[in-house]
């Protein structure tokens, strides 16, 4: 069964982000980012195999949480 060529589509939103996207869009260095993750303080991330990944809504739902 064909989707007429179309793939599925992720929307950016959709799209998990890498620890390094991370602390890039919370303006941390990325070791600040692993040392939050081992001390339970910053947003939720998710192993995905062997690789950490994060939802963008998790994220922003922990910056909003921060203030």
């Amino acid at each position: 069964m064909t989707n007429g060529g179309n793939r599925m589509a992720v929307q950016t939103e959709e799209r998990l982000w890498t620890p390094r996207e991370v602390a890039e869009y919370l303006g941390v260095p990325l070791g600040t980012l692993y040392q939050w993750r081992t001390r339970g303080l910053g947003p939720p991330g998710r192993r995905i195999g062997k690789h950490l990944r994060y939802l963008p809504s998790d994220v922003l739902a922990w910056v909003r949480e921060q203030s």
